[in-house]
């Protein structure tokens, strides 16, 4: 079985798994970081994203052997010790979540977002957002949530 490295929330995996095997697996099956949520399997709903690279990227449809080597954030790494993200903060200080299923890819989302556009119009958190899916309809929640957090990130 090939071995693979990834850098993990910082830390360096070596990973034994079929080349094909989505990072969703090796990060809830192998790895144990199960905040990575399985939502359809096909890329469409959001609840697996992570950050490959610094990009929102589905987790469910990219295959370990495509990510050998690179730096992988999971909505675990996400939080800084004990020092949560500007976007897990302005998550809870404006109450998104309500079953909370899809919420680690939403936030994963967002944080991605921010880091490359700061100060997002609602146009730019509807364009970004828009292939999460929340089945219990937290959209209007989530942008305020987004622009909370960009105030947060402003602020420094």
């Amino acid at each position: 079985m090939p071995n693979f490295t990834l850098y993990i929330n910082g830390e360096k995996r070596q990973i034994n798994v079929d080349s094909s095997t989505p990072v969703l697996w090796v990060l809830r099956d192998e790895l144990k970081l199960t905040g990575t949520k399985y939502g359809c399997g096909r890329g469409l709903c959001g609840a697996c994203t992570v950050h490959i690279n610094g990009e929102a990227t589905r987790s469910c449809i990219t295959a370990v052997d495509t990510v050998n080597g690179e730096e992988i954030t999971t909505i675990e790494g996400l939080q800084q010790g004990d020092i949560f993200h500007p976007v897990q903060k302005a998550w809870m200080a404006e109450d998104v979540p309500q079953c909370g299923y899809c919420q680690s890819g939403q936030i994963m989302t967002a944080a991605a977002l921010l880091a490359r556009k700061p100060d997002p119009a609602d146009e730019d958190i509807d364009a970004a957002m828009k292939m999460n899916i929340c089945r219990c309809g937290t959209y209007q929640r989530i942008r305020k949530a987004v622009h909370h957090a960009a105030g947060e990130i402003k602020r420094g």
